[in-house]
């Protein structure tokens, strides 16, 4: 699997804001597929809070959006997305999934009108990190 370029600096920042990576990558094996098929999201990590709450348990796409064309890039990062989203309802996978990118990516997503309709329209959780610093800067919902 080729790990997208900022992979590292997102696995960072989660550690150094108190997760745990629980799988790098994540498999989410498909039911009713050939035993050998699954699907890889790029993180899976817990965070542990009070005995009585449990584990929250996240998992993490992440993305650079290299194209010269963030909608290009969105597109793609849109596809993936509702496949592992979906991939996890059918499996009862106890984790929330969030598409991880950097400040300057956050920031061209931003300024497309259609991107952030789409956004809302799916319902993505988006993580921005500051990929030079590697810290989180937000978790949007």
């Amino acid at each position: 699997m080729a790990r997208d370029t900022i992979h590292f600096a997102v696995k960072s920042a989660l550690e150094s804001s108190g997760w745990i990576i629980t799988d790098d990558p994540l498999y989410l094996k498909l039911q009713g597929e050939d035993k050998n098929r699954a699907l890889e999201v790029d993180l899976g990590a817990e965070q542990l809070f009070a005995a009585e709450k449990g584990p929250e348990r996240i998992a993490v796409e992440v993305k650079t959006f290299s194209s010269s064309s963030v909608l290009n890039g969105f597109h793609e990062a849109l596809g993936q997305y509702l496949d592992y989203r979906d991939a996890m309802q059918e499996i009862d996978m106890d984790r929330i999934l969030f598409l991880a990118v950097s400040e300057t990516t956050a920031a061209r997503i931003e300024n497309s009108p259609f991107i952030m309709r789409r956004i809302a329209q799916y319902g993505l959780k988006i993580l921005v990190v500051d990929i030079f610093e590697e810290k989180i800067i937000e978790w949007k919902s």
